[in-house]
């Protein structure tokens, strides 16, 4: 169902890839669109419990395409080194492919505290107050991981 990785030496495992996705600042949410071409958008995002959650508007090509087929892929990428001399890069990335469900209730609202945790941890009670107000006009996407790979350079 899916391929092996090419220079599988570089492949990483286990802690190495949940630590890419707990300390990544942002990822690369890809779907299919109604006409077929791929659309991929740059998102903040939480990992908890081995999902991914996000957050969006109630509306847009992002839902439009998940509604129509769920099957996704998420791409996180962790520190990257330039090395000039070496005509090269040292990098870590993740890559999640997974099934993309709408969330509600409990599930949605405790997503979107890890989101606010993640990105302003200083600042919870501004954050369930933030959350309070916009949670009937954000979405939360969960994605249930199908296959998850990493791959580093170091």
């Amino acid at each position: 169902m899916f391929k092996e990785m090419r220079k599988s030496q570089r492949e990483i495992f286990g802690e190495d890839i949940i630590k890419i996705l707990q300390s990544g600042e942002y990822g690369v949410l890809a779907t299919i669109s109604e006409n077929g071409y791929p659309y991929a958008t740059p998102i903040s995002y939480v990992y908890v419990n081995n999902k991914v959650y996000l957050h969006c508007a109630v509306e847009g090509n992002k839902l439009d395409n998940i509604r129509k087929n769920n099957k996704v892929s998420f791409n996180v990428v962790g520190k990257t080194k330039v090395l000039p001399e070496q005509f090269s890069t040292e990098y870590e990335s993740a890559i999640i492919f997974g099934q993309a469900f709408e969330v509600n209730g409990d599930e949605k609202k405790e997503a979107l505290m890890a989101i606010a945790d993640k990105y302003s941890p200083d600042f919870k009670k501004e954050g369930l107050a933030y959350i309070d107000r916009a949670i009937n006009k954000t979405c939360v996407i969960k994605i249930e991981i199908d296959k998850i790979t990493g791959k580093a350079r170091r």
